[in-house]
């Protein structure tokens, strides 16, 4: 099984390094692949990271202070994204805490360098190896063996590559508008899974909505008394009524102007 590591910067690298030759030792039947030059200086070919990604089935980024908002590494952890999922995508925080990542590599799975955050990395790889996975058991006193050896030279790394100019801590502003933003994204999502019909209420509207016009506003209107969004309302009448006749319909019932806002209400959510 092969497993992509990310790096940018010399902290970075040497970590990088270090995981690509324990992890072997502890799990012998992964592949770690990481590149050989500095991704820094764009020697890394697109082409090359898209072949690597066929065979990926995880991928390891290893963040620092210095590397965490630079392009390389966001563009390889997006690649990493669209190839596998996300549960399947770790964050190795080098010198990080999880709060001092931001979006877009606060959705991955952090991993702190320390005696726990490391197994269960561990644990993550051996279970995606299908048949050639350890025993819990036997993997518990493999890591035991080789846990050491990571602790020593991981401190080693950081002693030898000691970290540059890097992005200010985020500040207390900037965390809670990412977590407001977040609530208020799954709020809409909650609200619309609650207010979304189930399948033989789809199927209802579907038979009534293929009779007349009339039936088409008296459906749009019992909705939104029922305080249904109209991205939902568009969604449930979709290939039963044209979709210009539904926004036509959620226009005329709710006063907007146009179709561009029934659009824009739409958006918005």
């Amino acid at each position: 099984m092969q497993v992509f590591i990310s790096w940018s910067g010399d902290r970075s690298r040497a970590v990088a390094e270090l995981l690509d030759e324990w992890i072997q030792c502890v799990l012998q039947a992964v592949r770690p692949w990481m590149s050989s030059k500095d991704i820094d200086r764009g020697s890394l070919w697109f082409s090359e990271i898209s072949d690597q990604l066929k065979d990926t089935k995880i991928g390891i980024v290893c963040l620092t202070k210095d590397n965490l908002n630079k392009p390389w590494i966001l563009f390889e952890s997006g690649a990493l994204a669209k190839g596998l999922s996300s549960t399947r995508v770790c964050t190795f925080l080098i010198d990080l805490e999880p709060t001092d990542v931001g979006n877009p590599l606060a959705q991955f799975n952090h991993t702190l360098p320390d005696r726990d955050g490391l197994y269960e990395l561990v644990r993550t790889l051996n279970s995606s190896l299908g048949d050639k996975s350890l025993r819990e058991k036997v993997l518990e006193q493999v890591f035991d063996t080789y846990w050491p050896q990571f602790e020593t030279s991981f401190k080693t790394a950081l002693e030898s590559n000691v970290a540059g100019e890097h992005t200010p801590a985020r500040t207390e502003e900037n965390l809670l508008s990412e977590v407001l933003r977040t609530v208020r994204s799954l709020d809409r999502r909650v609200r619309s899974i609650e207010s979304s019909p189930s399948s033989n209420e789809r199927n209802e509207i579907n038979q009534k909505m293929r009779m007349s016009p009339k039936m088409l506003r008296r459906e749009v209107a019992k909705l939104l008394e029922n305080d249904m969004p109209p991205e939902v309302i568009e969604e449930v009448l979709e290939g039963v009524v044209p979709s210009h006749l539904v926004r036509r319909e959620i226009r005329n019932q709710m006063g907007l102007e146009s179709e561009i806002d029934v659009r824009r209400v739409i958006e918005e959510g």
